[in-house]
């Protein structure tokens, strides 16, 4: 790695330390040219797969786009921003333990809903109604006769 503070292309490992959160690690380095110090942070890069949809186009797979439909399911519902939060990563660690290029839209809906079903019952019917284009009673009656 290049020095920050005179380009030397040589730098030591001081001290490596894993960051608090456990998904880092912080090294001291000590440049061999100038012998100044600095601080650089190590993380692994991941990349997220794209989402096919039911019509055949691809999409970035959004964290945002996964929180605001909690968001809409748990509209007035009272459950905790930890709650969801843990739920929201156990869906990103499922999508990554995958370590696919490409996830169907379905399966990301379904680990949704069974997020839901643990968090509100509520929510879980009113997610599943949406995402399962509900046409009459009879389908809400299912869902509900199912938990």
């Amino acid at each position: 790695m290049k020095c920050p503070f005179c380009s030397h292309d040589d730098t030591q490992v001081i001290d490596s330390r894993v960051h608090d959160d456990g998904l880092q690690i912080r090294r001291r380095r000590r440049c061999t040219g100038c012998d100044k110090r600095f601080t650089t942070y190590e993380m692994a890069d991941l990349r997220m797969p794209q989402v096919v949809k039911q019509n055949g186009r691809r999409e970035e797979y959004s964290l945002e786009k996964l929180r605001k439909g909690f968001a809409r399911a748990l509209h007035k519902r009272p459950v905790a921003t930890e709650l969801i939060e843990a739920a929201l990563t156990r869906i990103n660690q499922k999508v990554l333990a995958r370590g696919e290029r490409e996830i169907e839209s379905l399966r990301v809906g379904e680990m949704v809903m069974d997020e839901l079903r643990k968090l509100d019952k509520v929510a879980y019917v009113r997610f599943a109604s949406v995402y399962r284009s509900f046409q009459d009673i009879d389908d809400f009656r299912d869902v509900i006769r199912d938990l």
